[in-house]
Formats: C-alpha cells, sequence, structure tokens
C-alpha cells in the first residue's frame, strides 16, 4: 500500500524525523488560508504540492496544459490560483503513464532556502534478504539516473535486522554526504529515525528525495523535504492507524475489489488472462502466455487455499476487463482443491454466461474430481494437458 506524501511525513514525525511540515487542503480557499497562516509566522516562500501516489510531480503537466505538479509561491493570492489549477485536475508525469492521476489533495508548506539536497532511503534487498540504506550527495533527481551516470556517488549500508542500524553506520553515511560537525550530528539522529519509521511501519521502501541542507532561523536545518513511502500489505493488520491512511481514488477500481476478497489482481494491458494459484506459478503463468505470442490482461493469484466464492469473485473481476478476450486458468493443487477451483470455475461461468475462450490446466490435489466436475458441466472449454500446452491454445484461441 502507498501513502501519501503528507501521510509519510506524518508517520516520520512521530519517529523524530525534521520535515518540512505543512498542512493539507483539498479547495483554494483552503490553500489561501493555509498560505496566509505560514506567511503571517514569518516565511518567505510556500511551497503547494499535489499528492499522488507518483514522482515526478514538479515536471508533470495538467491535461489542462497547467505545467508542474509543484509550485512555490510568495503569497496568499498565488498559492489560491495555483491551487485552482491543480485540484480536480488530471496531473501526467513519467510514472503514472498518459492516463495520469486526478489531484484531489495539496500540501501547502514553508519553503525555507535549501543550500544543498541529498538523497536517502531504506528498502529491502531481497538477495541479501535484509534491509538497506542507500545514500547520495546527488539529491532532488531520479536515483536510477544517478545510478546510471554516476554510481561512485550512491552509499549502500546493508542493516542486520536482528539489531537494527547503529549509530556508527549512520555517522559513515552522514561522512560519506560530507557532513561534519553539528550537522554529522543532526544526520545521525535523522538517519537512526528515518530507519526507525521505515522498520516499525514494516514499510517496504521509504525515500527522501531530496533530504535537504536548509536555511532556518538562521541555522542549517537536515530536514525530509519529500518523502515517498510503500507498506507491506501483509503487515498492515499491525497498524490500523496506517490502514486508515489508505486513499482508494489512487487505486484501481478492479484492484479495490479484489482486496475485498483477498485476492492478489494487478490490471495489465493485455488480452489473456490469467488466474492462478501462487504468485511464482501466476509469474510463470504471464511469461509463457508472452513466450507463445499472447500478452497477459492481468496477474492474478488467487492463494493456496482459495474458497469457491473466492474463486467466483476471481472470475467477475476478470470479466469486468474489457479488453479480456480470453481466459487461462492454471491451478497445481498442494494445499488447494482442484475440486474447489472447478465448482468456482463452473458457478462463475455459468452466472457471467461466458462467450470467450477459456483454456483450464488442472493438476495436483484432488485433480480427477476437479477434472470430472468440468466434464459434467456443460460447459464450452479447453483443457490443458500441461501449462506450455494450456498457453498455445489460449494464445491461438484468441489469435
Amino acid at each position: 500500500m502507498n501513502i501519501h506524501e503528507y501521510q509519510a511525513k506524518e508517520l516520520l514525525g512521530r519517529f523524530g524525523v525534521i520535515t518540512t511540515g505543512g498542512s493539507v487542503c483539498g479547495s483554494a480557499e483552503e490553500a489561501r488560508s493555509l498560505a496566509d497562516k505560514f506567511f503571517g509566522a514569518g516565511e518567505k516562500k510556500i511551497v503547494v504540492k499535489s499528492q499522488i501516489h507518483a514522482g515526478g510531480r514538479g515536471k508533470g503537466v495538467f491535461k489542462s496544459g497547467f505545467k508542474g505538479g509543484v509550485k512555490l509561491v510568495s503569497n496568499p493570492q498565488e498559492a489560491a490560483d495555483v491551487a485552482k489549477n491543480m485540484i480536480g485536475q488530471t496531473l501526467v508525469t513519467k510514472q503514472t503513464g498518459e492516463e495520469g492521476r486526478v489531484v484531489s489533495k495539496l500540501l501547502v508548506a514553508p519553503a525555507p532556502p535549501i543550500k544543498k539536497e541529498f538523497y536517502f532511503a531504506v528498502l529491502l534487498d531481497r538477495a541479501a534478504s535484509r534491509p538497506v540504506v542507500m545514500a547520495s550527495s546527488e539529491g532532488g533527481v531520479d536515483i536510477e539516473e544517478v545510478a546510471e551516470k554516476t554510481p561512485e556517488k550512491i552509499i549502500k549500508e546493508s542493516i542486520d535486522p536482528a539489531v537494527g542500524m547503529y549509530p556508527y553506520q549512520a555517522r559513515k553515511i552522514a561522512t560519506g554526504l560530507g557532513l561534519r560537525g553539528d550537522l554529522l550530528n543532526q544526520a545521525t539522529k535523522l538517519m537512526l529515525g528515518v530507519y526507525k519509521t521505515w522498520w516499525e511501519s514494516d514499510a517496504s521502501l521509504l525515500e527522501i528525495n531530496p533530504l535537504a541542507l536548509v536555511e532556518k532561523d538562521g541555522k542549517e536545518v537536515l530536514a525530509a523535504v519529500d518523502a515517498k513511502m510503500s507498506l507491506d500489505d501483509n503487515a498492515l493488520y499491525r497498524h490500523q492507524d496506517i490502514q486508515a491512511m489508505r486513499d482508494l481514488g489512487e487505486e484501481a477500481p478492479l484492484e479495490i475489489e479484489a482486496s475485498k476478497h483477498n485476492l492478489n489482481y494487478i490490471k495489465l494491458d493485455g488480452s489473456i488472462a490469467c488466474l492462478v494459484n501462487g504468485a511464482g506459478l501466476a509469474m510463470a503463468t504471464m511469461d509463457i502466455i508472452q513466450h507463445y505470442g499472447g500478452r497477459p490482461a492481468n496477474f492474478l493469484d488467487v492463494g493456496g487455499g482459495a474458497s469457491k466464492e473466492q474463486v467466483t469473485a476471481a472470475f467477475k473481476i476478470i470479466l469486468s476487463d474489457p479488453n479480456v478476450k480470453g481466459i487461462l486458468v492454471n491451478i497445481f493443487g498442494g494445499i488447494m482443491d482442484c475440486n474447489v477451483i472447478a465448482t468456482g470455475i463452473v458457478a462463475a461461468v455459468k452466472e457471467k454466461h461466458l462467450n470467450i475462450p477459456l483454456v483450464v490446466r488442472l493438476e495436483g490435489n484432488n485433480v480427477q474430481a476437479g477434472k470430472k466436475t468440468l466434464a459434467d458441466s456443460g460447459l464450452k472449454l479447453i483443457t490443458g494437458d500441461s501449462m506450455a500446452d494450456a498457453a498455445q491454445k489460449v494464445v491461438k484461441a484468441v489469435g
């Protein structure tokens, strides 16, 4: 689950991380009021930032023609004018795709002078099965760009999850960024706070870009100017407060419906839908469809112990995608009972009056009963003897 910048900053604040703060609003008048408050408190510049689950907002362009999802303003009226051009409009960035995202919330925040920008992030190193901290003196730009052009400017520090991030590791990174004296102490505290936020929130990614050296009340202060955070869905049951931050308006409708039935679904742009049990098998199924010349329309993992109701719901979600021209069901029953899948298929097909090709490959636990259920159903379907056979048949059937 992704959350907005203002929500990520709220979580960072709980663990003592200094941010540039700000308040969220949903209208031009609210933006004016907030800007008036900040200017009244002595701020010289205010930033108005579109809140969507995508990066590249500053360089984004609204479909209305207005350029920039992040704007610096010098007075309350300017803040209101900028907000009018953002609220309710669709912002297109390099991460949203051509469809863009509708902006419904804005973050209005102080914009103190920035003297230097850094990059700092905590994420999971899946190859090493442990957290890794990444930092760079090149902040405010895509880390992928830095990795490609100047990889030597990226600092990495692997963290032992049993003990967490040590202060000496934070000092080592801060020193590598060229920070000394009081800034070294500030950076150490901030980095430890960011790591603790990541760990305690069960996050998969927490990215501060930029982490900036700003001038505040005549002093140099390290602060998180921006924050991007992704949470592990499997751990959300431990965080009711974070669950409440979920913004359904930022998620695809079919993915929202799938989550209601505990199904792992991601919509793609192909024409062959997949219904599979197990994430690894689902990935392999998508690959083999592509290998034989087709294009998968989705990733859909019903899990190892799906019920008839979940299978029926999965079919309904698949068939709600108008791009789907054929369906491949690929089940390898371990814990899963193949007959449960077969019963769900029959129920869903009869209810939805399926009129597109359906290819089914069943193998494993109680497979004979599952095949009999399908054979006795009277449904028009194609059976596959193996995954390769089933993939070739569905690609051919779709044409």
